[in-house]
């Protein structure tokens, strides 16, 4: 049966280097949660660490936090939707927010609540995903000063998840002046300037980062070390946090070509006859307990890199183990390494067993 494993140690290793990077530069951080589909086992690890900041762009996610640790203070990192305010200000202490009409509704709420909310005021950088437009910023900030119930706890910017628009040090410079001019303008101190995600690292890592960017938001770096300004690895990180474990279920040598006529498989794709396959050629191929319910191909990777992927289907993968490092047996294991929309996939899976190791 196909399973994920967490390693604990790297998991931890790879949280270390973060917080000391952070804490070292004076730098608050929070851990974006959302990748692990709202896995209880695999949040009491992140909680383990003495994380005190998860954020999550789903409110179940949150609510499952919240049950697990009153301590932790809960993101929820995209603009409320107007049916979930009630749960937002139940289960988030912070959102991220672009609309006045939304940010009145959560004033409302959080009043019959009894309690306050806190609001990062998202602003449109380039990326052209969430965010109030610059020129509408301090009329904006202005309005929402006036609301009751609401603290702004600061101001944010997300790059790279939508255009691919890098947070280069211009981009992080007029965050900062925001800062500048809505302090000026108001005559108040901003506690967060939240300047990204795992994207930003690098500039950290050069102390390239302006000092009033004093908050960042990290979930891909904690789990897979990606540099994502050269596609390398961030040194002094562990790249395999997470494991992908799938049984051989079938072992044939097989015809590489199919026979009959061709349609559209599941997927939608019809086969194309690799130059590398002659007329008459076969292979030694191995089925694994896992398909297109579980993950995408493209996104999982053999450690033994003389195993080849043919293919998918919704339950079962196909692989070409002819030249394999070892001799393999049905009901054997092969292990893969993940990208992290293949870990993605994997999570929000039922199907798949989740174990820590």
């Amino acid at each position: 049966m196909a399973f994920l494993q967490l390693n604990r140690e790297k998991l931890k290793h790879n949280y270390q280097f973060l917080q000391n990077l952070f804490s070292s530069r004076n730098i608050q951080w929070g851990v974006v949660s959302k990748l692990l589909c709202g896995n209880k086992l695999y949040m009491q690890e992140l909680i383990n660490l003495g994380i005190k900041e998860i954020h999550d762009s789903r409110i179940s996610n949150l609510k499952t936090i919240k049950e697990m640790s009153r301590d932790v203070q809960t993101v929820y990192i995209k603009p409320p939707a107007k049916r979930s305010i009630a749960k937002i200000v139940k289960y988030a202490d912070v959102s991220f927010n672009t609309e006045i009409e939304t940010i009145r509704m959560l004033s409302e709420e959080a009043g019959k609540q009894q309690k306050s909310h806190k609001i990062i005021i998202m602003i449109e950088m380039g990326d052209l995903r969430e965010g109030v437009m610059g020129e509408d910023l301090v009329d904006f900030y202005g309005e929402v000063l006036s609301l009751p119930n609401i603290e702004i706890r600061g101001i944010g910017t997300n790059l790279n998840c939508l255009s691919g628009v890098m947070p280069n040090q211009d981009k992080l410079i007029q965050l900062s002046l925001y800062k500048q001019l809505i302090e000026a303008k108001f005559n108040i101190s901003i506690p967060w300037v939240s300047g990204g995600t795992s994207v930003a690292i690098p500039l950290i890592l050069k102390n390239a980062r302006p000092m009033a960017v004093n908050h960042f938001r990290i979930g891909e770096a904690l789990f897979f070390a990606n540099d994502l300004f050269t596609g390398n690895d961030i040194e002094g990180m562990e790249t395999e946090v997470f494991t992908l474990f799938s049984e051989v279920i079938e072992i044939t040598e097989k015809p590489n070509l199919p026979s009959g006529e061709l349609g559209e498989n599941v997927s939608g794709k019809v086969f194309k006859s690799d130059d590398n396959y002659d007329l008459g050629s076969s292979s030694l191929r191995a089925i694994l307990d896992i398909g297109l319910l579980d993950m995408q191909p493209q996104y999982i990777e053999p450690h033994d890199e003389n195993i080849k992927i043919i293919d998918a289907s919704s339950d079962m993968l196909v692989v070409d183990i002819s030249n394999a490092e070892k001799k393999y047996k049905i009901g054997d294991l092969i292990s893969f390494k993940i990208r992290y929309m293949g870990a993605l996939y994997l999570l929000n899976s039922n199907y798949i067993d989740k174990i820590v190791a």
